[in-house]
């Protein structure tokens, strides 16, 4: 076990933050402190050696490192910015961190859309309307407000070749007025696009006045099906108001934030309240509580998920105080650039409101218990069954697959995905083409994919995170094969000085999943257990992964193997022939006044393809 006390006797009387490494260089907890001598010093207090957070903490932390603030502001901006960043271990750390959607009006274009956006962008490319809470509340109140006013859902240009021969199918059932049949003048749309967006604005009662008007008018001129239609208009608008606007306390933006606990998670709870109504609810889970105080847990969840909310309001309501009150108030203030209020109501509609907000936590989370457990026996618990099979005590958090595909020893590929604590992290997946290696030698395949992988890592140390395409090492690696794969990796893992456990991933005779080889022994799994399946799945993952990969490099092989013949066709036209008609296919059977309307085409070129295809010329004799 790690002894600091050296060390501590260094530490500054300052405010700050400290930051806890295991044996990996692997942040495991960052904390926060107006003294950090004295902060860090309690977790080698006698008083503290029998809680399993700080057993856990000392037990795998090799090395730590502190950072001086001017005061306790800095210090919790600090300390949030790298929970976010390193997610580390013994932390608490919010698990659906995420952006908010808002609804885009393409002001920019003709005929103009309302359409849904997952994340504000800079720049004049149409009006934003939201945040919304989330993505399920855009869709469903798009998919209300077009049946009242039928904008158009294409993405056509309107111009030249893009007009479509027929309506489609929105036009037929009434939800749109096929303007790209000319079915309806810009004049005529821009007067439903407006009462689309004054109902996004909230200028809900100046809408139901207009269509209340318009109903009375159609009636009294005996135009019934028209009234009808907009009898119909008024009922989902009232519908959507109702929902949306439901008033709870005084005009103004309040947020009320209240959570409920069991044995090793919260479940926060928001209500979002705005312009005295409210609009929507979210909640989202916490994991790390063990041995945290209340006030902890929710200054650990304001701090989290106000570094990361696009909207800030003036007043946020807690049914229980946090840690550092103050510290979190002045902190809201400054990153909102006004005054912002964070206090426990004790009488009237907010307690009644915050306690509601309470009741729905711990409702939920007594709703999602149990798919919360058996989400963790899925995916982390899976994890650990693996490794006790392999007899591996460390933590193995990310997990990294690797797997070669060829036909025949050409167009060599290889794979690698990615499971960080048992679930598939896509944005970490790499592909490879095999450079070095001619013909079909799998084990020299995964030699040199190996070698490059881990060698890159040690080339990109230097450089910005955000710029590095394998920042992290793997913990445990899979390769897809028996002996002779395994033996290839362990070879390159060892030559370059890392110690990384590598396993194999080996098949039946039906090439299905059958274990694990480790140690030169091969090691069975039950197979209904969920580290079998989790194997099953990073195995066929990875597998999939190579072949979609191999059969992208061949169907361009392809392409280029056969246009690449024609005379008078590059690599530009080639580009633009298979872009315009989808397939080789496609161009084969096309005329030459179809082949030469394709971009960069001419009539000798379009000829030149023709003939190849057909092997005749088209002159007339």
């Amino acid at each position: 076990m790690y002894d600091p006390q050296d060390k501590l006797k260094t530490l500054p009387e300052r405010p700050g933050i400290y930051i806890m490494r295991d044996g990996n260089d692997t942040v495991i907890y960052v904390g926060k402190a107006k003294n950090i001598k004295y902060r860090f010093r309690s977790y080698f207090q006698q008083s503290n050696a029998h809680l399993p957070k700080i057993i856990g903490i000392r037990t795998h932390m090799k090395n730590f490192e502190y950072i001086v603030t001017e005061n306790e502001v800095e210090a919790l901006i600090l300390e949030c910015n790298l929970i976010k960043t390193h997610r580390p271990k013994y932390n608490i750390v919010m698990k659906d961190d995420k952006g908010y959607p808002y609804i885009k009006f393409t002001d920019n274009e003709p005929f103009p859309r309302a359409i849904y956006a997952h994340a504000k962008k800079p720049g004049n490319d149409g009006r934003y309307f939201g945040p919304y809470i989330d993505g399920r509340t855009v869709s469903k109140l798009l998919e209300h407000l077009h049946r009242v006013w039928p904008l158009r859902r294409c993405k056509r240009s309107f111009i030249g070749t893009d007009i479509p021969s027929r309506p489609c199918l929105y036009s037929h059932i009434g939800q749109c007025k096929a303007p790209c049949q000319g079915l309806i003048t810009e004049e005529e749309y821009s007067v439903i696009a407006s009462e689309f967006t004054n109902f996004l604005k909230g200028k809900h009662d100046e809408i139901m006045a207009q269509l209340n008007q318009e109903m009375a008018q159609a009636a009294e001129e005996l135009e019934f099906e028209k009234a009808a239609g907009l009898r119909d208009k008024i009922r989902v608008v009232k519908l959507l108001k109702v929902r949306q606007n439901m008033n709870v306390v005084k005009r103004g933006d309040t947020d009320f934030v209240a959570y409920a606990t069991n044995e090793s998670e919260a479940l926060a709870q928001i209500f979002f309240v705005r312009e005295g109504k409210i609009i929507g609810r979210e909640h989202h889970m916490l994991e790390g509580i063990a041995d945290m105080s209340d006030g902890e847990i929710m200054s650990a969840f304001l701090t989290q998920f106000y570094s990361g909310t696009p909207f800030i309001p003036k007043e946020i309501v807690i049914h229980k105080e946090a840690a550092d009150m103050a510290v979190i108030e002045e902190w809201l203030s400054t990153v909102k650039g006004s005054k912002v209020t964070l206090h426990v109501p004790q009488k009237g509609d907010k307690v009644k409101l915050a306690n509601m907000a309470y009741e729905n936590a711990a409702l939920q989370l007594k709703q999602f218990g149990e798919q919360i457990k058996a989400e963790t026996r899925r995916t982390t618990g899976a994890v650990e069954e693996i490794l006790q099979a392999i007899g591996i005590e460390s933590d193995a958090t990310r997990i990294e697959a690797y797997d070669i595909s060829n036909t025949q020893g050409t167009d060599s590929v290889a794979s690698m995905v990615v499971f960080e604590a048992g679930k598939p992290k896509r944005s970490d997946y790499r592909k490879f083409k095999i450079r070095t290696v001619i013909g079909a030698n799998d084990f020299a395949a995964m030699e040199e994919v190996l070698t490059r992988r881990l060698k890159r890592y040690e080339t990109e140390k230097t450089e910005d995170e955000a710029k590095r395409k394998f920042s992290k090492l793997p913990d445990i690696i899979f390769v897809d094969g028996g002996k002779p794969q395994v033996s290839a990796a362990e070879g390159v893992v060892h030559e370059l000085g890392f110690n990384i456990p590598v396993c194999g991933m080996v098949k039946d005779d039906k090439h299905r999943t059958k274990g694990l080889l480790f140690n030169g022994e091969e090691i069975s799994m039950p197979r209904h257990s969920e580290g079998f399946k989790l194997l099953t799945r990073i195995q066929d993952e990875v597998h999939r992964f190579a072949i979609e990969y191999h059969k992208t490099l061949r169907q361009k092989s392809s392409v280029r193997s056969v246009l690449d013949d024609i005379p008078g066709i590059g690599p530009s036209r080639r580009v633009s022939l298979v872009k315009h008609f989808g397939s080789v296919d496609k161009i084969k059977i096309a005329t030459i006044e179809e082949l030469a309307a394709a971009n960069g085409m001419n009539a000798k070129a379009a000829q030149a393809v023709w003939e190849f295809f057909n092997g005749q010329s088209s002159e007339k004799e």
